[in-house]
């Protein structure tokens, strides 16, 4: 009987690009200047991004844009949530107490803390200029900075699944 192997890397694919954008707009804005410049459709899912780091559930915003003439899906995706953890009752002496919250910050790749949303295009390796996307992606007026990711240089690489 014939022995057949399968490899778990002949299913990993590799075909999406990763960009990076710093910017102090809201995730709609975001989304309705980046439809404006690169003529695509992205819409707010209905289904956030879930996440659970250290007892702290949260979740991510996140725009689709299913281009079906030529087989691209992009994904606009925020980086960092702020959770308000649960009140804690203090007391200050016999009379007095205080009610005190703190707020968790969440990331979607924690690697890169200071990157406010992420822009993951797939199935686009043949199709899209990545140059001219970041070039019309940096005329927005309020995006400070815009660069695409090296996908080796991620390292949690499986928060990009969804």
């Amino acid at each position: 009987m014939a022995v057949h192997k399968i490899n778990i890397e002949d299913f990993e694919e590799d075909d999406y690009y990763v960009i990076a954008i710093h910017t102090s707009l809201e995730d709609y804005r975001l989304a309705y200047f980046l439809n404006r410049e690169l003529a695509i459709g992205l819409a707010k899912c209905k289904l956030d991004i879930p996440s659970q780091v250290k007892k702290v559930k949260s979740s991510f915003s996140r725009f689709t844009f299913d281009d079906e003439q030529k087989l691209i899906l992009w994904d606009l995706v925020q980086n960092k949530n702020v959770v308000e953890t649960k009140e804690i009752e203090t007391e200050i002496d016999l009379f007095s107490s205080a009610k005190s919250t703190f707020s968790t910050a969440t990331y979607l790749l924690p690697e890169y803390k200071k990157v406010d949303f992420f822009i993951k295009i797939e199935n686009a390796e043949s199709e899209i200029d990545l140059d001219k996307v970041i070039s019309k992606i940096s005329k927005i007026d309020a995006i400070k900075l815009v660069y695409s990711i090296a996908k080796e240089n991620i390292k949690s690489k499986n928060n990009l699944i969804f």
